[in-house]
């Protein structure tokens, strides 16, 4: 009997399944499955061996079919000498966050910075990590990695506020992503090389929701499209927002999935994609599965199943805090629901 390992690739590779996978690509950490383990959450991103321990809970406690690592969005930014607080003394979720970031201009497109990031800062610990998953429990679930796209990982480096500011210089920016995108490239070849069997490019501070769908497209899209040819894939690209306005664009960056969330239209999407990728998502990871109720989380599986979506996705990193008869709701429900493009629905 296939495992949900097995199930899961074979989907990426472009193969039906009979019915709808529950995994992810981006953070999927709970405090369930970290209190069963011992693990505390600050203690998750800079020692290789917790975080693996930490990734393997969610499949270990409710049966989620993948694994994903890193659990933040700084490793990039900090490997490029950003300065992060790891927020150790804060609450539970408080995920890391840039409290020192660059000024545009301090690093060049063609500087030993961008050439090295696959080696620099908490890169090849995340690519330990990987690897200590793809012993573990990557036997049974797929391994997921995944790394900012060249947007977001640039507002984070420099700060939101200037970094929007310095979009108006042109051909200086449009050089800067292109490097961006190239860089990062490298850090998802590392990460496959270690062990992950998907990569998972996250476009948020990118996303039309916050730019603009004119500006997605002159500035984000290019660099978007670079690095999804770059990386060997499977390849899901997840742009976070109300993204109904740039479909198209989204599936001609040249990724094999797009993920969208809730504020997407689930089935327009999924007939713009046939034929071209799988569409992944768009459950509601604070309004559905954390506030929710388990009646409302089935009825949310049941309608995205009902619109043709591949697998059920989140639509962006999970908040650790959901219910666990929330999340135990969550995978019945994909039990009983077939997969519409399958054509067994």
């Amino acid at each position: 009997m296939p495992s949900p390992r097995d199930d899961v690739l074979s989907l990426l590779a472009g193969q039906p399944l009979g019915r709808l996978p529950v995994f992810g690509g981006l953070p999927s950490l709970t405090a369930a499955g970290l209190s069963a383990a011992g693990l505390r959450y600050s203690e998750t991103h800079t020692d290789a061996a917790r975080m693996a321990a930490a990734a393997s809970t969610t499949f270990e406690t409710f049966g989620y079919e993948s694994a994903v690592a890193p659990f933040d969005l700084c490793v990039e930014a900090e490997a490029l000498g950003a300065g992060i607080d790891f927020q150790t003394d804060a609450g539970n979720f408080l995920a890391p966050v840039v409290s020192q970031p660059l000024a545009f201009g301090s690093l060049r497109p063609d500087g030993p910075e961008l050439a090295g990031l696959a080696a620099a800062g908490r890169v090849p610990l995340v690519a330990d990590a990987l690897s200590r998953l793809k012993a573990g429990v990557g036997r049974q679930v797929a391994i997921g990695a995944w790394v900012p796209g060249p947007f977001t990982l640039s507002w984070q480096l420099f700060g939101a506020e200037a970094w929007l500011a310095a979009t108006v210089e042109g051909e200086v920016i449009a050089e800067w992503l292109e490097a961006v995108a190239g860089a990062l490239a490298q850090v998802g070849k590392r990460y496959r090389e270690a062990g992950a069997d998907f990569l998972t490019v996250h476009e948020m501070g990118g996303s039309p929701q916050v730019v603009g769908p004119r500006s997605f497209r002159r500035w984000v899209k290019p660099a978007l499209a670079r690095l999804c040819a770059a990386l060997p894939g499977p390849v899901v690209l997840s742009v976070c927002g109300d993204t109904n306005a740039v479909v198209e664009d989204l599936l001609s960056c040249g990724a094999g999935a797009i993920n969208v969330d809730q504020r997407n239209q689930l089935a327009r999407t999924v007939t713009l994609a046939a034929g071209r990728a799988l569409v992944l998502g768009n459950l509601d990871p604070v309004g559905v599965l954390s506030e929710g109720t388990p009646d409302v989380v089935a009825e949310a599986v049941r309608h995205i199943a009902s619109a043709g979506a591949d697998a059920l996705w989140p639509g962006c990193d999970l908040w650790p805090a959901i219910p666990e008869a929330n999340f135990r709701a969550l995978i019945e429900a994909a039990r009983d629901c077939r997969s519409a493009r399958s054509g067994s629905a």
